[in-house]
């Protein structure tokens, strides 16, 4: 049986970062089939939360990484962790355990649902996906699931800020799609009004090359009203993987 707890993996965005996987499924299972998706496809598209792996299994695992040196725990794995229904049970648990901030990384594809909200409130920090300013490119970039739409997203995003007192950290993938968006994005990311932006390009391995050092620095400037942090300019720590073969599945290039 393979591990729901892999890493650390060196995180431009959190520093030595602790990965659970609450999905730890056998391939991708996402509502969203993103073109820059470094795990490839959506082997198994879903829209509705369940429960892949149970607390009891959580808690084994994390009894074998107490006294470990990392900077967070961070939820995200195999797809969208806001798709298991113990999410909010499983970051209680990791806090009643481990001495470490918690961050979820979400495609906040259910942040306008209420329960998904309360469960994201229990963690330290929430970096929350946002690629597109209009649904025309959210279709063409993130390819969600029917039923999902970049309207509803917004909204509960900006619900969630208004009732969140953690970190809330827009993260924007940048591509040759939407590179030339960025200024409406910028307007986007203000009337959200988030802690940060994570300005990001595809830099691990996937079917989209990602954009220069250059292009980024301009876009970085429409970002000027905000703290942003670009890739490129934010260093990685060195760390040792307590299991390779398990970070490598969840994180192809470390």
């Amino acid at each position: 049986m393979s591990s729901i707890i892999y890493g650390p993996v060196a995180s431009w965005r959190l520093g030595k970062s602790l990965g659970i996987d609450l999905l730890s499924t056998k391939g991708k299972t996402c509502c969203f089939d993103c073109v820059y998706c470094q795990l490839g496809r959506t082997l198994h598209p879903l829209t509705e939360r369940r429960q892949f792996v149970p607390a009891k299994r959580l808690a084994e695992e994390l009894e074998s990484v107490k006294g470990l040196d990392i900077d967070y725990v961070t939820f995200s794995g195999m797809g969208e962790p806001t798709l298991a229904s113990n999410l909010g049970r499983a970051i209680e648990l990791v806090k009643s355990v481990l001495p470490f901030p918690v961050a979820v990384l979400t495609n906040s594809a259910f942040m306008d649902e209420r329960e998904v909200q309360q469960e994201l409130a229990l963690a330290d920090t929430v970096v929350a996906k946002l690629d597109a300013p209009n649904e025309e490119l959210f279709q063409q970039i993130n390819r969600p699931a029917l039923g999902l739409r970049l309207k509803d997203i917004v909204s509960g995003i900006k619900k969630f800020r208004g009732e969140y007192s953690g970190k809330l950290v827009l993260q924007m993938m940048f591509i040759a799609a939407n590179m030339h968006y960025a200024g409406e994005l910028a307007r986007m990311a203000e009337s959200v009004s988030p802690d940060e932006v994570e300005l990001n390009t595809p830099l691990r391995p996937c079917s989209v090359p990602p954009l220069s050092l250059k292009a980024m620095e301009a876009i970085e400037g429409q970002f000027a009203r905000l703290r942003a942090v670009n890739v490129y300019k934010s260093p990685k720590p060195e760390v040792q993987p307590l299991d390779i073969k398990e970070t490598l599945r969840r994180r192809p290039k470390l």
